[in-house]
């Protein structure tokens, strides 16, 4: 395949054939593979690496969630993470030479019940120990930062305050892939696309390389970034990861102008919904029951996720449905996510991040990228070993820190 860039200029990475080797490959050209891929280059020296995609570049869930980012878990391990990606996020429109629209407008998760209440004042305060922006606030106060919002005392589940994280808020997506495809190209990372990976090749208990459906790649280091997928990829390579994967939906309105200045989480009813920079409310909702790799969902959920979004914001009822998607995302059995070594020597897995993968990204790529780089666990990702599974020493965020999953 030609070089396409030089005579392309508002291309914004080469699209290279694969070499027949590299030093480390990345299984998964999507936020978490390329965000590995350019801290390993950056904060590791390490430039001949290959990002395997087998679609398009963040084709996968990085174009397919709602775009939230915040670090208001619960738990120290997950906060440390999280809070950790977020300063990155803050940083990284200037380190990475690009506007990819990153807009700190706030994120509140709404309490409905009594249990809400001791759970999300639990969580504040948790937050405000580990250092994080985090407050209780008011119906009213609710209120003043989201005036469309319904605080009425009669509605079926009313609004009794809500968690803020000023700092939280959301980014475009796509920008942020292609601003990380950018300077990973610029370090002389080979991003490939179209290219799916079939099987592992492997010396006793070590990985050496790669199948692909565009020929055999060796390596010296192989990291997989495969979301959805890193169960099947696993398998491939010779053991099982504890986790399911499971269809998420989302969808968008026409555009509107502004009317909705902040992120609005519900867990209870269940719905989050914010308004895009071009002006279409991104609403979401939980994952479907069901375990599978379609990138689609039941009706159900689309319509408890309307009526819940529509008794929240009277006005959403003149809205109409512009289109709707989903995305797979994997869940573990502790609602956290697993950045790891693996059974398989010099095979490292960055997975099992449910609904919490795009805020994770330059968390998960940083911590992921020093353990492939140095065989070693960073601190942060430390906790987020396979092995917790083992020790029973699990970090569970199921509903603790109003995950969706």
């Amino acid at each position: 395949m030609a070089d396409l860039l030089p005579e392309h200029p508002d291309f914004l990475w080469h699209n290279p054939d694969p070499k027949t080797s590299y030093d480390a490959v990345i299984v998964g050209g999507g936020g978490h593979g390329l965000a590995t891929a350019y801290y390993l280059a950056k904060n590791h020296g390490m430039t001949n690496i290959a990002v395997l995609e087998r679609g398009w570049l963040a084709g996968g869930n990085m174009a397919r969630n709602t775009t939230i980012i915040r670090s208001n878990y619960l738990w120290d391990e997950s906060a440390a993470m999280y809070e950790h990606s977020l300063k990155l996020w803050e940083q990284l429109p200037e380190e990475l030479e690009y506007d990819f629209l990153f807009s700190q407008r706030g994120v509140m998760n709404l309490a409905h019940t009594l249990g809400d209440v001791r759970e999300s004042v639990r969580r504040v305060n948790a937050n405000k120990l580990n250092g994080i922006d985090a407050e209780w606030i008011t119906p009213d106060q609710v209120k003043e930062l989201c005036p469309i919002i319904n605080v009425d005392d009669d509605l079926r589940y009313p609004v009794m305050g809500a968690t803020y994280q000023p700092r939280a808020g959301i980014a475009k997506h796509d920008h942020v892939a292609w601003a990380f495809a950018r300077k990973c190209d610029e370090f002389g990372v080979d991003i490939i696309q179209n290219c799916e990976v079939t099987g592992f090749l492997k010396d006793g208990d070590r990985v050496v390389g790669v199948e692909t459906s565009r020929g055999t790649i060796h390596a010296g280091k192989v990291g997989l970034c495969g979301a959805g997928h890193s169960s099947v990829l696993a398998e491939l390579a010779g053991f099982r990861l504890p986790i399911q994967s499971h269809p998420l939906q989302a969808l968008v309105s026409e555009l509107h102008e502004p009317v909705h200045p902040t992120v609005v989480m519900s867990n209870h009813v269940h719905v989050y919904v914010s308004q895009a920079h071009k002006g279409e409310l991104v609403m979401g909702a939980g994952v479907d029951a069901y375990t599978g790799y379609g990138q689609r969902g039941a009706f159900h959920v689309i319509e408890e996720q309307m009526a819940a979004a529509v008794e929240l914001f009277p006005i959403f009822a003149r809205a109409h449905v512009l289109r709707t998607w989903g995305g797979i995302v994997d869940v573990t059995l502790d609602a956290s996510p697993i950045v790891s070594r693996t059974p398989v020597d010099q095979l490292y897995v960055n997975c099992g991040w449910g609904t919490g993968g795009f805020k994770g990204t330059p968390g998960a790529g940083y911590s992921f990228a020093h353990t492939i780089a140095t065989d070693e666990a960073h601190p942060l990702n430390e906790p987020f070993s396979l092995e917790r599974f083992e020790t029973g020493i699990l970090i569970d965020e199921h509903g603790a820190a109003a995950v969706a999953h």
